[in-house]
């Protein structure tokens, strides 16, 4: 077999976690809305449009005098006066994301740069920010909040508390990992105070992992982690005065242990914060406004839902600070409000059959909400927009012609964006475009003068419906092989994730690459196919997306399985020869249907699965599960450990040893069940690698040969 090199290199492959479109980096906006800012070749500049005049703001030899570490800028941010550039490099992990290491300010009437906390350890620093006049940055440094006067060079705690599990102004492993917290303070907006999240951790469990292999004895590796049915760590706010550093708590009701607090934020031009809280089964939401001076809190607004509520992505404020966007599927389908800031008025914005995807951009010159959403086609995404005021008619932006996924990044002036579409079958590509007059700032630059170069695939991937004996209409996606002969059959591979967190049937590029087979799965003569069904965030509505409560393992199995049932009647396909993989939930899925139909599964290959949801982390599993407090019976149930008795195919079992998500003790908790029964498996497990298994000197390319030689010798390839 000639190895395709290209095929080893490991995207952070297709889980809830990972992100399905080739969406481009976030764009930077002056305030002006004509031009942006960019890093590049070790320095800062601006680009004005539509000329795409260039200028340096910082110059590369005013960083590098400060530190070889400068030259490689991981992220930057311009102070609100435009005369202090705040860049963040040198930095590390901390779990999913690189979220500390050492920041620096460059002053651009001095001349000069500041290294920011430099009495603390290197790479510590987290999430340092600007004061909203520009003259301190603050930061958090293990788990305790500081703040740096830029004009007097003195340093300030705000907290000294912070410990190992007391967390100050940044969160704990389950709040990052499901809530995608992980900047926990916030600036007011007269500079005077800053608002935090403090998280006590102190009676969450530690999970150990164990290494093995980096020194002749081996050691654990704590990760405070909360499992099913186990108590979150409190959480509660506080704002810290800059002055006296004394810090007043909100009064917010509830147990802080039985209750998160996703987000919170400062309401524009007040002294008053929100915030959202979520009870812990994550069923009630509620959203309070808080006086800071004494700590009271009003509740203005409280949704309920039998299933779950999502946490909002942001707050979005209109009419200076008078009303909010709020995001909520009450009435079936995801759709956008404006509430009134005591909670008192309501109006729905948005209004039909369809769900918003994401907001795009919000003008209120001229009176409208830009956002993506595809009312007729679950599969791609478009940009509309609707009046501000409610009431107004859904109107398509995005112009028909260009079938398949669109993104925005517009400028706040709405005078400017950056469109980036792609398909199945064209590669991302970008335009910029007068917002105001939709036409592309040139004609060169263009999608349709660039379309022309685009080289169409050999294969092309086709999208189908079908639909299932219990009347479920699911969408799929197909790549045949290459030189498809009809009256041949097929070896056929499914590919799946199948759980709240992951769509992968989606109109956009690469979606059918199989980035763990190490050639060319079309020119070896596979079928490769995936399907989304019921519980799958496609935006298809509440019903489609929330039927798989507390059916996790079951109901989302079933479909897959009940239209796998469908695809194996097509005349070219090899019923004996039908294959399913999937990594994290869809290892997971990939097990369940191994083990629950047999009939139709003869080769599986489940990478870092979750064998048992009671081991899985509460904020994810209750949240679509339920509480098990109350019954295990649905944990048990969707689990895959429950079924493992029943296998009769091929499974090729792989985990990471040092996996802090989905923990390795499932795999072992599988193998004992597999051994229990007699079952024989192969395994491939690899030392201290994480959820993401691509550390360390040739894994990727490992990985990839050991799942290509698994399938080709369990499901042999080629038409017959």
């Amino acid at each position: 077999m000639k190895v395709n090199k290209l095929a080893y290199k490991l995207i952070i492959i297709f889980t809830a976690f990972f992100t399905w479109s080739a969406k481009a980096q976030e764009i930077k906006w002056a305030k002006d809305g004509n031009s942006y800012y960019q890093s590049t070749n070790g320095e800062i500049i601006s680009i004005t449009l539509p000329k795409n005049d260039r200028k340096t703001i910082v110059p590369r030899a005013l960083l590098e005098g400060a530190g070889n570490n400068l030259v490689t800028i991981k992220d930057f941010t311009i102070s609100e006066d435009g005369t202090k550039v705040l860049v963040f490099t040198n930095s590390k992990k901390v779990w999913r994301e690189e979220t500390r290491g050492d920041y620096y300010v460059a002053d651009l009437k001095l001349n000069k740069v500041i290294k920011i906390g430099k009495d603390k350890p290197t790479a510590s620093l987290m999430f340092a920010k600007f004061s909203p006049d520009g003259s301190k940055v603050a930061y958090v440094s293990k788990h305790n909040i500081y703040i740096d006067d830029l004009t007097n060079g003195t340093t300030k705690a705000l907290t000294m508390d912070g410990t190992e599990n007391l967390i100050n102004g940044t969160f704990d492993w389950v709040y990052e990992e499901e809530f995608f917290c992980r900047d926990g303070f916030r600036w007011s907006p007269d500079g005077q105070s800053i608002a935090y999240w403090q998280l006590d951790a102190s009676k969450t469990k530690n999970f150990l992992m164990i290494n093995n292999t980096d020194s002749i004895y081996p050691f654990v590796i704590p990760v405070e982690y909360p499992k099913v049915g186990e108590n979150p760590s409190a959480c509660k706010i506080g704002v810290v005065s800059i002055s006296s550093a004394s810090t007043t708590w909100l009064k917010i009701p509830g147990d802080p242990v039985q209750n998160y607090i996703p987000r919170m934020d400062w309401i524009p031009g007040t002294n008053d914060v929100i915030l959202q809280q979520l009870n812990r089964a994550q069923n009630i939401s509620k959203v309070y406004v808080a006086n800071i001076a004494n700590g009271s809190v009003s509740n203005i607004l409280t949704e309920t839902d039998e299933a779950w509520i999502d946490p909002i992505k942001e707050w979005n404020w209109l009419d200076g600070g008078k009303e909010f966007l709020w995001v909520s599927d009450k009435d079936g389908w995801n759709h956008y409000y404006r509430i009134s800031k005591d909670g008192k008025k309501q109006t729905l914005i948005t209004k039909g059959n369809y769900d918003v995807i994401e907001k795009s951009l919000v003008d209120e010159k001229s009176g409208y909400l830009y956002f993506m959403a595809s009312p007729t086609n679950y599969t791609q995404k478009y940009l509309y927009k609707t009046k501000l005021s409610g009431g107004g008619k859904l109107e398509m932006v995005t112009s028909s012609i260009f079938t398949g996924t669109h993104s925005y990044d517009i400028a706040p002036s709405a005078l400017f964006a950056r469109h980036t579409y792609q398909n199945t079958n064209i590669p991302p590509i970008a335009e910029w475009m007068n917002f105001v007059t939709l036409n592309p700032l040139t004609m060169e630059g263009s999608l349709t003068n660039q379309l022309g170069r685009v080289k169409p695939p050999k294969n092309k991937v086709e999208f189908f419906k079908v639909t299932t004996e219990d009347g479920i209409v699911i969408d799929g996606w197909m790549e045949k092989p290459d030189n498809f002969d009809q009256t041949k059959k097929y070896p056929i591979v499914f590919y799946v994730y199948g759980e709240p967190w992951g769509q992968t049937v989606t109109d956009t590029y690469g979606v059918a690459n199989n980035r763990l087979y190490a050639g060319d799965m079309a020119k070896d003569g596979y079928i490769y196919v995936s399907i989304d069904n019921r519980g799958t965030p496609a935006p298809r509505g509440r019903e489609w997306r929330k039927s798989i409560f507390q059916k996790i393992g079951t109901l989302n199995i079933r479909d897959q399985a009940m239209a796998a049932k469908k695809i194996l009647e097509w005349s070219f396909v090899d019923k004996s020869r039908v294959a399913v993989w999937g990594w994290s939930g869809g290892g997971s899925s990939t097990l369940n249907l191994l083990f629950q139909y047999p009939e139709i599964f003869k080769t599986g290959i489940a990478v870092a699965a979750v064998a048992s949801q009671l081991t899985y982390d509460n904020v994810y599993q209750e949240r679509y599960m339920g509480s098990p407090l109350q019954s295990k019976e649905a944990y048990i149930k969707g689990s895959p450990l429950t079924y493992a008795k029943n296998l009769q195919g091929n499974l090729l079992l792989v985990h990471g040893t040092g996996d802090d998500n989905v923990h390795y003790q499932n795999a072992e908790l599988l193998i004992n069940e597999l051994i229990k029964n007699r079952k024989v498996f192969q395994m491939m497990s690899y030392p201290n690698r994480t959820h993401s298994l691509n550390e360390g000197s040739g894994t990727s390319e490992h990985l990839a040969l050991t799942y290509t030689q698994f399938l080709q010798k369990n499901c042999p390839p080629g038409g017959r």
